[in-house]
Protein backbone atom coordinates (compact mmCIF):
# COMPACT_ATOMS: atom_id res chain seq x y z
CA UNK A 1 0.00 0.00 0.00
CA UNK A 2 2.76 2.17 1.06
CA UNK A 3 4.89 1.90 -2.36
CA UNK A 4 1.50 2.72 -4.50
CA UNK A 5 1.29 5.79 -2.62
CA UNK A 6 4.58 6.51 -3.53
CA UNK A 7 3.80 5.85 -7.15
CA UNK A 8 0.88 7.63 -7.41
CA UNK A 9 1.89 11.10 -6.23
CA UNK A 10 5.42 11.37 -9.06
CA UNK A 11 2.53 10.76 -11.97
CA UNK A 12 -0.14 13.14 -10.02
CA UNK A 13 3.09 15.57 -10.60
CA UNK A 14 4.02 14.68 -14.02
CA UNK A 15 -0.12 15.57 -14.93
CA UNK A 16 -0.10 18.65 -13.73
CA UNK A 17 3.26 19.64 -15.00
CA UNK A 18 2.12 18.01 -18.62
CA UNK A 19 -0.76 20.35 -18.20
CA UNK A 20 1.48 23.49 -17.22
CA UNK A 21 3.91 22.95 -19.27
CA UNK A 22 5.83 25.84 -20.95
CA UNK A 23 4.42 27.36 -24.53
CA UNK A 24 6.15 25.35 -27.61
CA UNK A 25 9.12 28.01 -28.07
CA UNK A 26 9.14 29.82 -31.34
CA UNK A 27 12.39 31.06 -33.05
CA UNK A 28 11.01 34.13 -34.45
CA UNK A 29 14.41 35.58 -35.12
CA UNK A 30 15.59 32.43 -37.48
CA UNK A 31 11.54 32.51 -38.78
CA UNK A 32 12.06 36.44 -39.76
CA UNK A 33 15.91 35.58 -42.07
CA UNK A 34 13.57 32.28 -43.38
CA UNK A 35 10.45 34.26 -44.70
CA UNK A 36 13.04 37.26 -45.85
CA UNK A 37 15.57 34.46 -48.03
CA UNK A 38 12.37 32.61 -49.22
CA UNK A 39 10.07 35.57 -50.26
CA UNK A 40 12.19 37.96 -51.76
CA UNK A 41 15.37 35.99 -53.15
CA UNK A 42 14.11 32.58 -53.74
CA UNK A 43 15.07 30.72 -56.54
CA UNK A 44 12.28 27.85 -56.47
CA UNK A 45 11.28 28.71 -59.78
CA UNK A 46 13.87 28.50 -61.72
CA UNK A 47 14.42 24.70 -60.04
CA UNK A 48 11.15 24.33 -61.28
CA UNK A 49 12.13 25.56 -64.58
CA UNK A 50 15.02 22.82 -65.08
CA UNK A 51 13.24 19.52 -63.52
CA UNK A 52 10.37 20.62 -65.85
CA UNK A 53 10.83 22.12 -69.06
CA UNK A 54 14.70 21.10 -69.73
CA UNK A 55 14.87 17.71 -67.85
CA UNK A 56 10.77 17.05 -66.98
CA UNK A 57 8.91 14.45 -67.61
CA UNK A 58 10.85 12.00 -65.20
CA UNK A 59 8.97 8.74 -66.04
CA UNK A 60 10.93 6.75 -63.39
CA UNK A 61 13.99 4.47 -64.44
CA UNK A 62 13.91 6.19 -67.87
CA UNK A 63 17.50 7.55 -69.08
CA UNK A 64 15.27 11.47 -68.28
CA UNK A 65 14.78 10.46 -64.85
CA UNK A 66 18.22 10.06 -64.55
CA UNK A 67 19.56 13.16 -66.20
CA UNK A 68 17.17 14.52 -63.93
CA UNK A 69 18.32 13.34 -60.94
CA UNK A 70 22.37 14.36 -62.05
CA UNK A 71 21.16 17.87 -62.58
CA UNK A 72 19.16 18.24 -59.22
CA UNK A 73 22.33 16.87 -57.39
CA UNK A 74 24.45 19.02 -58.48
CA UNK A 75 22.02 22.22 -57.85
CA UNK A 76 22.08 20.91 -54.18
CA UNK A 77 25.81 20.58 -53.81
CA UNK A 78 26.26 23.92 -55.63
CA UNK A 79 24.28 25.70 -51.86
CA UNK A 80 26.09 23.53 -49.71
CA UNK A 81 24.26 20.46 -49.01
CA UNK A 82 26.72 17.95 -48.41
CA UNK A 83 26.41 13.84 -48.70
CA UNK A 84 24.29 14.25 -52.36
CA UNK A 85 24.08 10.92 -53.21
CA UNK A 86 21.37 8.12 -54.85
CA UNK A 87 20.59 5.28 -53.11
CA UNK A 88 19.24 2.73 -55.69
CA UNK A 89 16.57 -0.04 -55.47
CA UNK A 90 14.83 -2.50 -58.39
CA UNK A 91 12.07 -0.86 -59.95
CA UNK A 92 11.91 -2.62 -63.60
CA UNK A 93 12.30 -1.61 -66.86
CA UNK A 94 12.60 1.86 -67.91
CA UNK A 95 10.76 2.97 -70.48
CA UNK A 96 10.54 6.86 -72.73
CA UNK A 97 8.66 8.22 -75.64
CA UNK A 98 10.30 8.90 -78.62
CA UNK A 99 7.90 10.06 -81.46
CA UNK A 100 4.05 10.36 -81.47
CA UNK A 101 1.29 11.27 -84.02
CA UNK A 102 -1.76 10.57 -84.42
CA UNK A 103 -4.13 12.11 -87.43
CA UNK A 104 -7.69 11.01 -88.41
CA UNK A 105 -7.20 11.65 -92.24
CA UNK A 106 -10.98 9.70 -93.50
CA UNK A 107 -13.27 10.96 -93.37
CA UNK A 108 -11.13 14.42 -92.57
CA UNK A 109 -8.21 15.50 -91.45
CA UNK A 110 -8.23 15.86 -87.48
CA UNK A 111 -5.16 15.91 -85.36
CA UNK A 112 -5.74 13.80 -82.41
CA UNK A 113 -5.20 15.18 -78.70
CA UNK A 114 -3.63 12.11 -77.21
CA UNK A 115 -0.90 10.36 -75.40
CA UNK A 116 0.90 6.41 -75.20
CA UNK A 117 0.36 4.88 -72.28
CA UNK A 118 3.98 4.42 -70.36
CA UNK A 119 5.41 0.79 -70.93
CA UNK A 120 3.27 -0.04 -73.83
CA UNK A 121 5.15 -0.95 -76.97
CA UNK A 122 5.52 1.17 -80.49
CA UNK A 123 4.69 0.40 -83.62
CA UNK A 124 7.24 -0.63 -86.71
CA UNK A 125 6.71 3.56 -88.86
CA UNK A 126 4.15 5.30 -89.73
CA UNK A 127 1.06 3.10 -90.66
CA UNK A 128 -2.47 4.17 -92.30
CA UNK A 129 -5.04 2.03 -90.19
CA UNK A 130 -8.81 1.66 -90.00
CA UNK A 131 -10.44 2.08 -86.68
CA UNK A 132 -13.43 -0.13 -85.73
CA UNK A 133 -15.65 -0.28 -82.48
CA UNK A 134 -15.33 -3.43 -80.87
CA UNK A 135 -17.62 -5.11 -77.95
CA UNK A 136 -15.79 -8.00 -76.52
CA UNK A 137 -16.25 -9.42 -72.82
CA UNK A 138 -16.00 -13.21 -73.24
CA UNK A 139 -14.78 -16.07 -75.41
CA UNK A 140 -18.10 -15.87 -77.34
CA UNK A 141 -18.07 -12.31 -78.39
CA UNK A 142 -14.84 -12.83 -79.19
CA UNK A 143 -15.42 -15.57 -82.12
CA UNK A 144 -17.45 -13.30 -83.89
CA UNK A 145 -14.36 -10.62 -84.42
CA UNK A 146 -11.55 -13.88 -85.37
CA UNK A 147 -10.26 -12.66 -88.23
CA UNK A 148 -11.26 -9.45 -88.61
CA UNK A 149 -8.72 -6.97 -86.49
CA UNK A 150 -5.63 -7.35 -87.67
CA UNK A 151 -3.82 -3.90 -88.87
CA UNK A 152 -6.52 -2.49 -87.07
CA UNK A 153 -6.90 0.39 -84.35
CA UNK A 154 -9.51 -0.48 -81.83
CA UNK A 155 -11.95 1.12 -80.15
CA UNK A 156 -13.32 -0.85 -77.13
CA UNK A 157 -15.21 1.82 -74.93
CA UNK A 158 -18.56 3.61 -76.07
CA UNK A 159 -18.84 7.45 -76.34
CA UNK A 160 -19.91 9.35 -73.23
CA UNK A 161 -20.75 12.60 -71.92
CA UNK A 162 -18.34 15.47 -71.85
CA UNK A 163 -18.04 16.40 -68.68
CA UNK A 164 -17.69 20.50 -68.73
CA UNK A 165 -15.02 22.71 -66.89
CA UNK A 166 -17.65 24.31 -64.89
CA UNK A 167 -17.63 21.19 -62.87
CA UNK A 168 -15.13 22.34 -60.55
CA UNK A 169 -12.13 20.88 -59.18
CA UNK A 170 -13.24 18.19 -56.62
CA UNK A 171 -11.84 20.38 -54.06
CA UNK A 172 -12.97 24.23 -53.70
CA UNK A 173 -10.69 25.89 -55.30
CA UNK A 174 -9.48 28.44 -52.15
CA UNK A 175 -10.48 27.58 -48.91
CA UNK A 176 -12.95 30.10 -48.30
CA UNK A 177 -14.86 29.53 -51.00
CA UNK A 178 -18.46 28.40 -50.21
CA UNK A 179 -18.83 29.49 -46.57
CA UNK A 180 -15.61 27.59 -45.71
CA UNK A 181 -16.75 23.75 -46.46
CA UNK A 182 -13.31 22.43 -47.53
CA UNK A 183 -11.84 24.23 -44.40
CA UNK A 184 -14.60 22.94 -41.84
CA UNK A 185 -13.96 19.16 -43.70
CA UNK A 186 -10.32 19.65 -42.69
CA UNK A 187 -11.10 19.91 -39.16
CA UNK A 188 -12.97 17.30 -38.90
CA UNK A 189 -11.11 14.20 -37.41
CA UNK A 190 -11.69 11.09 -39.39
CA UNK A 191 -9.95 7.40 -38.79
CA UNK A 192 -6.43 7.10 -40.14
CA UNK A 193 -6.73 5.92 -43.71
CA UNK A 194 -5.92 2.68 -45.29
CA UNK A 195 -2.34 2.51 -47.52
CA UNK A 196 -2.72 2.13 -50.70
CA UNK A 197 -1.02 -1.06 -52.61
CA UNK A 198 1.11 0.00 -56.01
CA UNK A 199 -0.67 -0.18 -59.22
CA UNK A 200 1.03 -3.92 -60.49
CA UNK A 201 -0.46 -6.55 -58.75
CA UNK A 202 1.73 -9.42 -57.85
CA UNK A 203 1.80 -12.06 -60.35
CA UNK A 204 -0.53 -14.60 -60.60
CA UNK A 205 0.05 -18.50 -58.56
CA UNK A 206 -0.11 -20.85 -60.83
CA UNK A 207 -2.71 -22.48 -58.86
CA UNK A 208 -5.04 -19.93 -59.17
CA UNK A 209 -7.15 -22.07 -61.42
CA UNK A 210 -8.84 -21.62 -64.38
CA UNK A 211 -8.03 -18.04 -66.20
CA UNK A 212 -10.83 -15.97 -67.58
CA UNK A 213 -11.00 -14.88 -70.85
CA UNK A 214 -8.27 -12.15 -71.33
CA UNK A 215 -9.32 -9.47 -73.72
CA UNK A 216 -5.43 -8.39 -74.50
CA UNK A 217 -4.45 -11.94 -75.09
CA UNK A 218 -7.12 -12.29 -77.72
CA UNK A 219 -6.24 -8.80 -79.53
CA UNK A 220 -2.38 -9.39 -79.58
CA UNK A 221 -3.72 -13.12 -81.10
CA UNK A 222 -5.44 -11.03 -83.86
CA UNK A 223 -3.12 -9.14 -84.85
CA UNK A 224 -4.54 -5.63 -83.77
CA UNK A 225 -2.23 -2.59 -84.33
CA UNK A 226 -3.08 -0.61 -81.59
CA UNK A 227 -5.92 0.39 -78.75
CA UNK A 228 -7.20 3.77 -78.36
CA UNK A 229 -9.23 4.80 -75.14
CA UNK A 230 -10.73 8.11 -73.69
CA UNK A 231 -9.53 7.19 -70.22
CA UNK A 232 -10.11 5.65 -68.06
CA UNK A 233 -9.84 2.53 -69.48
CA UNK A 234 -10.53 -1.10 -69.33
CA UNK A 235 -6.56 -2.21 -68.75
CA UNK A 236 -5.35 -4.59 -71.08
CA UNK A 237 -2.10 -4.89 -68.80
CA UNK A 238 -2.00 -8.11 -66.26
CA UNK A 239 -3.24 -7.03 -62.76
CA UNK A 240 -4.06 -3.25 -63.84
CA UNK A 241 -6.84 -1.41 -62.44
CA UNK A 242 -9.16 1.43 -64.05
CA UNK A 243 -8.44 4.82 -62.22
CA UNK A 244 -12.13 4.82 -60.86
CA UNK A 245 -11.19 8.41 -59.06
CA UNK A 246 -10.60 10.38 -61.93
CA UNK A 247 -14.17 9.23 -63.58
CA UNK A 248 -15.12 13.02 -61.92
CA UNK A 249 -12.63 15.14 -63.76
CA UNK A 250 -13.71 17.54 -66.82
CA UNK A 251 -12.74 17.40 -70.13
CA UNK A 252 -11.61 20.36 -72.62
CA UNK A 253 -9.05 18.40 -74.09
CA UNK A 254 -6.92 17.21 -71.14
CA UNK A 255 -6.08 13.79 -70.64
CA UNK A 256 -5.49 12.01 -67.76
CA UNK A 257 -2.91 8.80 -68.83
CA UNK A 258 -0.42 6.87 -66.51
CA UNK A 259 0.25 3.40 -67.29
CA UNK A 260 -1.09 0.78 -69.80
CA UNK A 261 1.34 -2.27 -68.37
CA UNK A 262 3.74 -2.82 -65.26
CA UNK A 263 7.34 -2.40 -65.48
CA UNK A 264 8.07 -5.96 -65.03
CA UNK A 265 6.04 -6.80 -68.29
CA UNK A 266 7.36 -8.50 -70.78
CA UNK A 267 6.75 -5.87 -73.88
CA UNK A 268 5.51 -8.69 -75.96
CA UNK A 269 2.53 -9.06 -73.89
CA UNK A 270 0.89 -6.47 -74.56
CA UNK A 271 -0.23 -3.80 -77.60
CA UNK A 272 0.51 -0.39 -78.29
CA UNK A 273 -2.28 1.98 -76.49
CA UNK A 274 -3.11 5.76 -76.51
CA UNK A 275 -5.30 7.78 -74.52
CA UNK A 276 -6.70 10.42 -76.63
CA UNK A 277 -9.26 13.36 -75.91
CA UNK A 278 -12.74 12.34 -75.34
CA UNK A 279 -14.14 14.97 -77.87
CA UNK A 280 -11.95 13.28 -80.46
CA UNK A 281 -12.66 9.75 -79.48
CA UNK A 282 -16.98 10.53 -79.52
CA UNK A 283 -16.08 11.84 -82.79
CA UNK A 284 -14.88 8.45 -84.01
CA UNK A 285 -17.47 6.51 -82.31
CA UNK A 286 -19.73 8.39 -83.90
CA UNK A 287 -18.80 7.91 -87.26
CA UNK A 288 -18.78 4.29 -87.16
CA UNK A 289 -22.09 4.23 -85.56
CA UNK A 290 -23.43 6.06 -88.72
CA UNK A 291 -21.38 3.62 -90.50
CA UNK A 292 -18.54 6.03 -92.06
CA UNK A 293 -15.02 4.50 -92.64
CA UNK A 294 -12.72 6.27 -89.91
CA UNK A 295 -9.20 5.83 -91.21
CA UNK A 296 -6.26 6.99 -88.41
CA UNK A 297 -2.58 7.94 -89.37
CA UNK A 298 -0.52 6.74 -86.80
CA UNK A 299 3.06 6.89 -85.08
CA UNK A 300 4.31 5.83 -81.76
CA UNK A 301 8.36 4.95 -81.27
CA UNK A 302 8.95 3.99 -77.73
CA UNK A 303 11.84 2.99 -75.74
CA UNK A 304 12.58 -0.18 -72.95
CA UNK A 305 15.46 0.29 -70.87
CA UNK A 306 16.20 -3.13 -69.19
CA UNK A 307 17.21 -3.35 -65.80
CA UNK A 308 20.98 -4.28 -66.09
CA UNK A 309 21.43 -1.84 -62.44
CA UNK A 310 18.54 -0.72 -60.58
CA UNK A 311 16.81 2.17 -62.45
CA UNK A 312 15.05 3.38 -59.56
CA UNK A 313 16.42 5.61 -57.29
CA UNK A 314 16.69 8.41 -54.45
CA UNK A 315 18.42 11.96 -53.83
CA UNK A 316 19.42 12.13 -50.43
CA UNK A 317 21.68 15.02 -49.03
CA UNK A 318 21.68 16.71 -46.17
CA UNK A 319 22.73 19.99 -43.97
CA UNK A 320 24.80 18.18 -40.65
CA UNK A 321 23.80 19.60 -37.47
CA UNK A 322 25.51 20.89 -34.21
CA UNK A 323 25.01 19.20 -30.81
CA UNK A 324 22.30 17.06 -32.24
CA UNK A 325 23.75 15.90 -35.09
CA UNK A 326 23.18 11.92 -34.58
CA UNK A 327 19.27 13.01 -34.70
CA UNK A 328 17.20 13.80 -38.40
CA UNK A 329 14.58 15.89 -39.49
CA UNK A 330 13.50 14.10 -42.99
CA UNK A 331 11.69 16.55 -45.50
CA UNK A 332 11.15 15.34 -49.15
CA UNK A 333 8.88 15.21 -52.23
CA UNK A 334 8.78 12.33 -54.68
CA UNK A 335 10.83 13.44 -57.71
CA UNK A 336 9.45 10.78 -60.22
CA UNK A 337 5.97 11.90 -62.93
CA UNK A 338 3.88 10.58 -65.52
CA UNK A 339 5.12 11.34 -69.05
CA UNK A 340 1.95 13.46 -70.46
CA UNK A 341 3.20 16.82 -69.57
CA UNK A 342 6.55 17.88 -67.78
CA UNK A 343 5.55 16.81 -64.28
CA UNK A 344 5.74 20.30 -63.08
CA UNK A 345 2.62 20.35 -60.43
CA UNK A 346 3.10 16.56 -60.24
CA UNK A 347 5.92 16.62 -58.36
CA UNK A 348 8.76 19.08 -59.25
CA UNK A 349 6.88 21.86 -57.62
CA UNK A 350 6.77 20.03 -54.17
CA UNK A 351 10.99 19.04 -54.94
CA UNK A 352 11.41 22.22 -56.04
CA UNK A 353 10.18 23.72 -52.75
CA UNK A 354 12.17 21.12 -50.54
CA UNK A 355 14.94 22.02 -52.08
CA UNK A 356 14.78 25.49 -51.80
CA UNK A 357 14.54 24.59 -48.35
CA UNK A 358 18.00 23.56 -47.84
CA UNK A 359 19.12 26.74 -49.82
CA UNK A 360 17.26 28.85 -47.67
CA UNK A 361 18.81 27.56 -44.57
CA UNK A 362 22.21 27.27 -46.60
CA UNK A 363 21.83 31.19 -47.47
CA UNK A 364 20.77 32.38 -44.37
CA UNK A 365 23.90 31.02 -42.28
CA UNK A 366 21.27 29.06 -39.96
CA UNK A 367 22.73 26.30 -38.58
CA UNK A 368 20.33 23.41 -37.15
CA UNK A 369 20.81 21.19 -34.17
CA UNK A 370 19.40 18.46 -35.75
CA UNK A 371 20.61 17.35 -39.05
CA UNK A 372 18.16 18.32 -41.51
CA UNK A 373 18.21 15.44 -44.71
CA UNK A 374 15.95 15.60 -47.89
CA UNK A 375 14.91 12.58 -49.91
CA UNK A 376 13.38 12.89 -53.12
CA UNK A 377 11.78 9.84 -53.98
CA UNK A 378 11.85 7.49 -56.96
CA UNK A 379 8.85 5.36 -57.79
CA UNK A 380 5.64 7.56 -55.64
CA UNK A 381 4.12 6.91 -58.66
CA UNK A 382 3.56 3.00 -58.43
CA UNK A 383 3.43 2.95 -55.65
CA UNK A 384 5.51 4.92 -52.29
CA UNK A 385 7.91 2.29 -53.88
CA UNK A 386 11.27 4.44 -53.20
CA UNK A 387 10.09 5.98 -50.02
CA UNK A 388 9.22 2.41 -48.61
CA UNK A 389 12.80 1.31 -49.96
CA UNK A 390 14.20 4.20 -47.93
CA UNK A 391 12.41 3.67 -44.91
CA UNK A 392 13.30 -0.19 -44.84
CA UNK A 393 17.00 0.23 -45.35
CA UNK A 394 17.40 3.17 -42.79
CA UNK A 395 14.59 2.55 -40.32
CA UNK A 396 14.56 -1.58 -40.62
CA UNK A 397 10.75 -3.45 -40.79
CA UNK A 398 7.91 -2.94 -37.87
CA UNK A 399 9.33 -6.37 -36.32
CA UNK A 400 13.32 -4.92 -36.56
CA UNK A 401 13.84 -1.26 -35.83
CA UNK A 402 16.96 -0.16 -36.55
CA UNK A 403 18.61 2.26 -34.14
CA UNK A 404 18.17 4.99 -36.98
CA UNK A 405 14.66 4.80 -36.50
CA UNK A 406 14.47 6.36 -32.44
CA UNK A 407 16.54 8.88 -33.66
CA UNK A 408 14.27 10.01 -36.83
CA UNK A 409 12.64 12.97 -34.98
CA UNK A 410 9.84 13.55 -37.92
CA UNK A 411 9.31 13.70 -41.64
CA UNK A 412 7.78 16.31 -43.86
CA UNK A 413 5.91 15.43 -46.94
CA UNK A 414 4.74 18.00 -49.68
CA UNK A 415 2.84 16.81 -52.84
CA UNK A 416 0.03 18.44 -54.03
CA UNK A 417 0.65 20.25 -57.07
CA UNK A 418 1.09 24.74 -56.72
CA UNK A 419 -1.00 25.46 -53.97
CA UNK A 420 -0.01 27.61 -50.61
CA UNK A 421 0.23 25.61 -47.40
CA UNK A 422 -2.62 26.16 -45.37
CA UNK A 423 -1.28 23.97 -42.54
CA UNK A 424 -0.62 20.43 -41.92
CA UNK A 425 -2.60 17.12 -41.85
CA UNK A 426 -1.49 15.89 -37.90
CA UNK A 427 -2.22 12.14 -38.66
CA UNK A 428 -4.28 12.07 -35.38
CA UNK A 429 -1.51 12.78 -33.65
CA UNK A 430 -2.91 15.09 -30.86
CA UNK A 431 0.36 15.48 -29.16
CA UNK A 432 1.78 17.69 -32.26
CA UNK A 433 -0.79 19.32 -33.01
CA UNK A 434 -0.17 22.13 -30.29
CA UNK A 435 3.53 22.24 -31.44
CA UNK A 436 2.80 23.08 -35.16
CA UNK A 437 -0.09 25.49 -33.57
CA UNK A 438 2.72 27.53 -32.41
CA UNK A 439 4.89 27.05 -35.24
CA UNK A 440 2.19 28.04 -37.19
CA UNK A 441 1.72 31.73 -35.78
CA UNK A 442 4.52 33.51 -37.30
CA UNK A 443 2.78 32.26 -40.65
CA UNK A 444 -0.35 33.43 -39.99
CA UNK A 445 0.12 36.13 -42.53
CA UNK A 446 0.92 33.72 -45.50
CA UNK A 447 -2.60 31.79 -44.62
CA UNK A 448 -1.46 28.91 -42.46
CA UNK A 449 -4.05 28.51 -40.40
CA UNK A 450 -5.05 24.75 -40.39
CA UNK A 451 -3.60 22.15 -38.11
CA UNK A 452 -6.51 19.19 -38.87
CA UNK A 453 -6.67 16.19 -36.97
CA UNK A 454 -6.66 13.88 -39.98
CA UNK A 455 -4.66 11.87 -40.96
CA UNK A 456 -4.25 11.45 -45.11
CA UNK A 457 -2.84 8.95 -47.70
CA UNK A 458 -2.09 8.35 -51.11
CA UNK A 459 1.69 10.17 -50.52
CA UNK A 460 5.36 9.50 -49.25
CA UNK A 461 4.61 9.76 -45.61
CA UNK A 462 2.97 6.70 -45.74
CA UNK A 463 5.77 4.29 -45.40
CA UNK A 464 7.55 6.66 -42.15
CA UNK A 465 3.88 7.02 -40.82
CA UNK A 466 3.34 3.20 -41.01
CA UNK A 467 6.44 2.73 -38.82
CA UNK A 468 5.29 4.81 -36.24
CA UNK A 469 7.50 7.64 -36.99
CA UNK A 470 5.85 11.34 -37.01
CA UNK A 471 5.45 12.09 -40.80
CA UNK A 472 3.18 14.44 -41.86
CA UNK A 473 2.04 15.75 -45.44
CA UNK A 474 1.31 19.52 -45.61
CA UNK A 475 -2.07 20.82 -46.20
CA UNK A 476 -2.37 22.37 -50.05
CA UNK A 477 -5.00 24.80 -51.78
CA UNK A 478 -5.40 22.72 -54.55
CA UNK A 479 -6.67 24.84 -57.18
CA UNK A 480 -6.82 22.63 -60.70
CA UNK A 481 -4.77 20.09 -59.26
CA UNK A 482 -7.68 17.55 -59.26
CA UNK A 483 -9.73 18.85 -62.22
CA UNK A 484 -6.71 19.58 -64.94
CA UNK A 485 -2.95 19.08 -64.20
CA UNK A 486 -2.56 15.64 -61.91
CA UNK A 487 -1.67 13.22 -64.58
CA UNK A 488 -2.25 15.14 -67.33
CA UNK A 489 -1.00 16.80 -70.27
CA UNK A 490 -1.55 20.10 -68.50
CA UNK A 491 1.26 19.02 -66.00
CA UNK A 492 3.41 21.58 -67.43
CA UNK A 493 5.58 24.46 -65.41
CA UNK A 494 2.56 27.47 -67.02
CA UNK A 495 0.20 25.45 -64.40
CA UNK A 496 2.63 26.63 -61.45
CA UNK A 497 2.03 29.60 -59.28
CA UNK A 498 4.97 31.20 -58.80
CA UNK A 499 4.27 33.36 -55.42
CA UNK A 500 2.66 30.30 -53.82
CA UNK A 501 5.59 27.69 -54.61
CA UNK A 502 7.72 30.44 -52.83
CA UNK A 503 5.43 30.37 -49.86
CA UNK A 504 5.19 26.82 -49.60
CA UNK A 505 8.71 26.47 -49.34
CA UNK A 506 9.20 29.59 -47.14
CA UNK A 507 6.51 27.49 -44.54
CA UNK A 508 8.77 23.92 -45.20
CA UNK A 509 11.69 25.80 -44.15
CA UNK A 510 10.67 27.51 -40.65
CA UNK A 511 8.50 23.94 -39.55
CA UNK A 512 12.21 22.07 -40.01
CA UNK A 513 14.16 24.35 -38.75
CA UNK A 514 11.23 24.37 -35.81
CA UNK A 515 11.59 20.25 -35.44
CA UNK A 516 15.68 20.62 -35.84
CA UNK A 517 16.31 23.17 -32.76
CA UNK A 518 13.67 22.01 -30.35
CA UNK A 519 14.90 20.62 -26.95
CA UNK A 520 12.53 17.32 -27.72
CA UNK A 521 12.14 14.95 -30.21
CA UNK A 522 7.93 15.33 -32.04
CA UNK A 523 6.16 12.92 -29.92
CA UNK A 524 5.08 9.43 -31.32
CA UNK A 525 1.67 7.98 -31.29
CA UNK A 526 0.22 4.68 -30.79
CA UNK A 527 0.01 2.26 -34.06
CA UNK A 528 -3.56 2.53 -35.49
CA UNK A 529 -5.85 -0.28 -35.46
CA UNK A 530 -4.39 -2.72 -38.19
CA UNK A 531 -1.41 -0.61 -38.70
CA UNK A 532 1.90 -1.89 -38.53
CA UNK A 533 3.79 0.52 -35.99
Amino acid sequence: MARRAMLILPLALLATAFLFQAPEPVDRTAISRIRDEGLNRSQVMDTVFWLSDRYGPRLNGSPEFEEAGDWAMERLRSWGVVNVHKERFASGRGWSLLNFHATMVEPRVMPIIGIPKAWTPGIAGTTSADVVRVVVTTEADAARYRGTLRGKIVLLQAAREVRMLEHGDGTVLRYADQNNKWAKEAMTPMPNPEYEQGSCAAPRSPDAGPREFSLGAFLRQEGVLAVFDRGPATDLAPGGSDLTWEQQRPDGGTIFVQDGACPTTDPALTLPQVTIAVEHYNRMVRLLDHGVPVTVELNIQARFVEETRPNGFNIVGEIPGTDRADEVVLIGAHFDSWHAGTGATDNAAGAAAMMEVLRILRATGLRPRRTIRIGLWGDEEAGLIGSAAYAEAHLGTAAAPTPERARLSVYFNLDNGTGPIRGIWTQGNRRAAPIFSAWAMPLKDLGVDIISPRGVAGTDHESFDRLGVPAFQFVQERYEYNSRTHHSNMDVYDRIQPNDVKQAATVAAVFAWQAATRDALLPRTPAPAGGSR
